[in-house]
């Protein structure tokens, strides 16, 4: 009997050393009790141990042993000792702290001499003073063997009840060590030295869906896309890289959040009406080649930047040739007259000397006054006879200075006709009192 106990106590010391580490699945119970038979009475001492191991959340599977002492006439004081397997059955939800069971199962009785197998049934109750620890106190029967005393066949049946302890143990099965046991772990597989919450999922301080560890910017919701920040203006980079943090929308932008520009020219593609000028070529606020003198030709491919002039010419003005430019030197300008004058003024004297100083150098030209005119002033017939006078002062004028009639072409004056300015402002009246010349070649 000493050797049986002391293999129960060993098993019981391996069952506990080498047990599987779940989330407390195991427990370690003693107690003691009282215990008659149910045919003689009488009343002994029964101590109990038992090893319990959680199977799921309704049965526990529980190795008990118990004894009963000081009713038996033998002298070791032994009356039985029963080792059993029983199937606790838990009627209560775990999470409460009174949890009552039913248990049942088979054993090995040892009475007096004799031993067979037997079962054992009860019925009790916990009641968690801790997380793990527990008193208990239960009632059972013992179904008894038939035994051999004073050569009479007797059955014996025991009675018992029990108060003691159990202490729970074992440590919760936790995968990726986050401190979050597997059974409560929505999120098993989190990387060694992750912080997690209460359901063992990576923290995410900002709740944008992108856990704190691969989060650049935690504090801030952002975009899984992103690394969990922000892009304010849409264009896919992050605000805190984006140089250009206020790019309109669907807007091309480069690596910096910048709207691209590909002439280099300072002016975006989206604003640039000429995304591809030449990177020498300055350009305006709309990214065009400037074009200073309006000729059409921009600048940087012009020759004559601040004169107008054509593209056969690099941009600058046609080359005259020899006639035109003879006849823009023989240009002369017209005669003004005061109101009411026929003589022409004073300071228009270095135009008539232009006109004879011309035709002294040129003798292939003649001079043709084509023209005499006036203001709207006065009568039509005055005035086509101002205009007459008028012409005919600027004719004796030329014909002073040396030169043949035959060389003076001579028409008409016109009066108000073809005025050259409005005749509503003394400006526009002055510029109408005028005779015009033509210097015409003759050969």
């Amino acid at each position: 009997m000493k050797k049986f106990l002391l293999l129960v106590a060993a098993s019981l010391l391996l069952s506990s050393t080498f047990a599987q580490t779940s989330d407390k699945k195991w427990g370690i119970g003693a107690g003691a009790g009282v215990y008659g038979t149910l045919k003689q009475g009488g009343a002994g001492f029964t101590p109990e141990l038992y090893l319990s191991r959680y199977l799921n959340s309704r049965f526990d599977l529980m190795l008990k042993g118990n004894m009963g002492l000081f009713q038996s006439k033998l002298d070791n004081n032994l009356d039985f000792f029963n080792p059993a397997l029983d199937l606790r059955l838990k009627l209560s939800n775990e999470a409460k702290k009174f949890r009552p069971y039913i248990y049942a199962g088979p054993g090995i009785l040892k009475d007096n001499s004799a031993s067979g197998v037997n079962f054992n049934i009860g019925i009790g109750s916990k009641y968690y003073v801790s997380p793990s620890t527990a008193l208990y106190v239960d009632a059972g029967y013992i179904n008894g063997i038939e035994v051999t005393r004073n050569t009479e066949k007797v059955r014996d049946n025991f009675l018992k009840a029990t108060l003691g302890i159990e202490f729970d143990f074992g440590k919760a099965k936790d995968s990726d060590m986050d401190g979050v046991p597997d059974r409560k772990d929505k999120c098993p597989n989190t990387p060694a030295g992750v912080a997690v919450d209460a359901n063992g999922c990576p923290v995410d301080t900002d709740g944008d869906g992108v856990a704190d560890y691969i989060d650049d910017c935690p504090t801030v919701a952002g975009l899984t896309s992103l690394k969990g920040c922000p892009d304010a203006d849409g264009d896919g980079v992050a605000d805190k890289d984006d140089k250009c943090p206020d790019t309109p929308k669907n807007v091309k932008v480069d690596a910096k959040g910048c709207p691209i520009d590909t002439d280099g020219d300072g002016v975006a593609d989206y604003l640039d009406k000429c995304p591809d000028t030449p990177k020498e070529a300055k350009v305006d606020a709309k990214g065009c080649p400037v074009d200073t003198d309006g000729d059409g030709i921009a600048d940087y491919l012009d020759k004559c930047p601040t004169v107008p002039g054509v593209k056969e010419n690099n941009g600058c003005p046609k080359e005259k040739t020899t006639e035109e430019l003879e006849a823009e030197n023989m240009s002369v300008e017209p005669v003004y007259f005061d109101s009411n004058k026929s003589m022409y003024k004073a300071s228009e004297k270095v135009k008539i000397d232009k006109v004879v100083k011309l035709l002294k150098e040129n003798n292939n030209y003649k001079v043709r006054v084509t023209s005499g005119y006036t203001d709207s002033r006065g009568s039509d017939a005055y005035n086509l006879s101002l205009s007459k006078r008028r012409v005919n002062s600027v004719v004796n004028a030329i014909m002073a200075a040396k030169i043949k009639k035959n060389r003076i072409e001579l028409q008409k004056g016109l009066g108000k006709a073809n005025p050259a300015a409005t005749n509503d402002t003394e400006e526009g009246r002055a510029l109408n009192r005028r005779v015009e010349f033509e210097l015409v070649k003759t050969k």
